[in-house]
């Protein structure tokens, strides 16, 4: 079933653009501007933090605070040493999978511009049968075809450099959106869809609602923990990707079963505050958007954590995106997924109440 009209050519566009920007950790600022010129014309006001994070404000004079939440930043690497033979090694920058790093070609970003580079691999020829090397970070590399430290420099080249994928969006099957990063400026993507909803509705809020896109998710929530203590909300909806556990290798008794096209993820976890997630299950249920439930033991692992846990406790809940291939260059969600967690966050935002309460026991 085709679903290529669940989206207007602007919001393509601007997917498209938002996507194929590089966003690495710590350097999401070409990503964020993409990200700021969309929402502008949908909201009263855009700020943004020292670290980058960035928000629109709807209302800003409210006292009463709600937040809409993604996280802005791509796994990558960092250039870590460059050998005298001009090969040049790395280490993480966020989750980045060194499983899927060989025969994969690089954009190394210098002040000079985007350097390509390929990490190259030995050859199965010269592999002994049945006892194959797996690809370790430490044991990986980059090749740039200098033959020298001082060619690498040459190319603007240095430690420090951070490394992107230059794989690109397109469209599978007419269903599926694929990228690298989709993990998570798809949620940028979301919760400027419900600004723009909002706006192009007319719909009328009597609280302040800020549509923030946070930095540094993928090296612990920095951005997230930074700026709630900003903003300091009085209640918050995060977004994020969460694995489709339908694909091969994942024990769906371990992973739990959550599948792209079966609609958004609502999570259960210590940090997501049960009246909140409530609220959203019932919207789900009210205006007849598919949803699926999840458990996180611990920590949700996301944006939520930080905001749950800042300023005294901030009543917050999680909406999951289901994707296949987390943190490799094909990562794949269901366009109507995509479509149902926009739906989802934008008729919760509009049944919250202004000085609404979301406390267990009101004494």
């Amino acid at each position: 079933m085709s679903t290529n009209n669940l989206f207007d050519q602007q919001s393509l566009d601007f997917l498209t653009n938002y996507l194929n920007t590089a966003s690495p950790t710590g350097f999401e600022s070409e990503g964020q501007k993409v990200w700021m010129d969309y929402i502008k014309p949908y909201v009263d006001e855009v700020k943004t933090d020292n670290y980058g994070s960035a928000y629109g404000v709807i209302n800003p004079d409210a006292k009463y605070k709600v937040v809409i939440e993604a996280h802005a930043d791509e796994i990558s690497w960092f250039v870590n040493y460059i050998s005298e033979d001009g090969l040049i090694y790395v280490i993480r920058n966020g989750g980045s999978d060194h499983m899927i790093a060989p025969s994969k070609v690089v954009n190394i970003h210098t002040k000079k511009g985007i350097v390509k580079g390929v990490f190259g691999w030995p050859a199965i020829h010269l592999r002994q049968a049945g006892k194959d090397e797996a690809p370790t970070p430490d044991k990986i590399w980059i090749d740039t075809g200098c033959t020298s430290k001082e060619e690498v420099l040459e190319l603007g080249i240095h430690v420090g450099c951070v490394i992107t994928y230059p794989d690109e969006f397109f469209t599978l099957n007419d269903r599926y959106f694929v990228c690298r990063a989709i993990d998570n400026r798809m949620g940028g993507f979301m919760i400027a869809e419900v600004a723009r909803k909002l706006a192009e509705n007319k719909d009328q809020l009597d609280f302040g609602l800020y549509v923030v896109n946070a930095v540094q998710e993928e090296v612990g929530l920095r951005g997230a923990e930074m700026i709630t203590q900003t903003i300091k909300p009085n209640v918050a909806i995060i977004t994020d990707v969460t694995h489709d556990t339908t694909t091969p290798m994942i024990t769906k008794s371990k992973e739990g079963e959550q599948k792209c096209g079966d609609g958004p993820v609502v999570y259960y976890a210590p940090a997501v505050q049960n009246n909140v997630r409530e609220l959203i299950i019932e919207t789900a249920e009210k205006n007849n958007i598919p949803f699926q439930r999840a458990a996180s033991s611990r920590v949700t692992g996301t944006d939520t954590d930080a905001f749950a846990y800042s300023n005294g406790g901030v009543p917050s809940a999680l909406i999951s995106l289901p994707l296949r291939y987390m943190h490799t260059t094909v990562e794949m969600v269901h366009q109507s997924d995509v479509k149902n967690v926009i739906e989802l966050i934008y008729e919760s935002v509009k049944s919250i109440k202004n000085d609404q309460s979301f406390k267990y026991h009101n004494v």
